[in-house]
């Protein structure tokens, strides 16, 4: 499959900032199952490439004059393919276990091990039981855009009963780490066939142990589904923090509003 995404982010303050330095992860991974046909990023201000710890392609943007607005574009096409039964090979050289360490988000509360001790063995997982712990997560924590933030924590997204596809990856992942399985956050897009809706989306990989494999599958858990090749993956990372299209911080401006354009074309 071909996706033709863009994403626009524009950011408004009340009065004018003095300086801004966002990290970005908005460029497509090439992984075996994708192939970055075009791609371009349209940023103010200096820009620095770079590839971080996780072999994210990444972005610091920085902008020192006054400025009371803020556009960031990325756009391109990128060719997909479907994994087979979820299975995503990589040629990154870093261990799995790198992702078995909880972070502020993940951290594992009484309502996570009460999850995880309810069908995870410990240090071991198949396809088949990590996809049951997608529905166990879902039948805890409804969909409800707005109701939690990109600082919530697993724990309070689990308490609350409530969130979005970042709060059902950090779920998964907390429940994964309590049980000494890895597992790490997925940013990237997905193709919104016709909902007529799309927006940056949130997912996982874990690792299984099958009868005839062994390594990283990646799950869409708010959807408890195999990723497919509908979804362009731009990063991955211990949680949301590591692995967010937009990072940054800044220095004046008062308040701050927000608005995210995602187009995706699939062909």
């Amino acid at each position: 499959m071909h996706l033709t995404i863009r994403h626009e982010t524009v950011y408004s303050y009340s009065s004018p900032l003095a300086y801004t330095i966002q990290q970005l992860h908005l460029t497509p991974r090439s992984d075996p199952q994708q192939r970055v046909l075009s791609w371009e990023l349209h940023l103010p201000g200096a820009v620095h490439a770079y590839t971080d710890a996780y072999a994210n392609p990444s972005h610091m943007m920085t902008l020192d004059t006054p400025h009371t607005r803020l556009q960031i574009i990325a756009s391109g096409v990128v060719e997909t393919s479907k994994p087979p039964r979820g299975r995503i090979s990589t040629s990154e050289s870093l261990s799995p276990l790198v992702y078995t360490v909880p972070t502020r988000l993940t951290e594992a509360g009484p309502e996570i091990l009460a999850l995880t001790h309810a069908g995870l063995a410990q240090g071991k997982a198949s396809t088949t039981s990590l996809l049951q712990l997608c529905e166990r997560i879902l039948q805890g924590v409804r969909y409800q855009t707005g109701a939690t933030g990109v600082a919530s924590t697993a724990t309070q997204a689990l308490q609350l009963g409530q969130g979005v596809c970042q709060d059902h990856a950090h779920v998964f992942i907390a429940c994964c780490h309590a049980a000494g399985i890895p597992a790490r956050y997925v940013s990237g897009y997905i193709d919104p066939e016709n909902t007529g809706h799309a927006a940056s989306h949130a997912w996982v990989d874990g690792w299984v142990e099958d009868g005839d494999y062994t390594g990283w599958v990646s799950i869409d858990v708010t959807h408890a589904r195999l990723m497919t090749d509908a979804y362009c993956r731009l990063a991955v990372g211990r949680d949301y923090d590591g692995a967010a299209p937009i990072r940054g911080v800044r220095r004046g401006g008062g308040m701050e509003s927000m608005q995210v354009q995602v187009q995706i074309m699939p062909q």
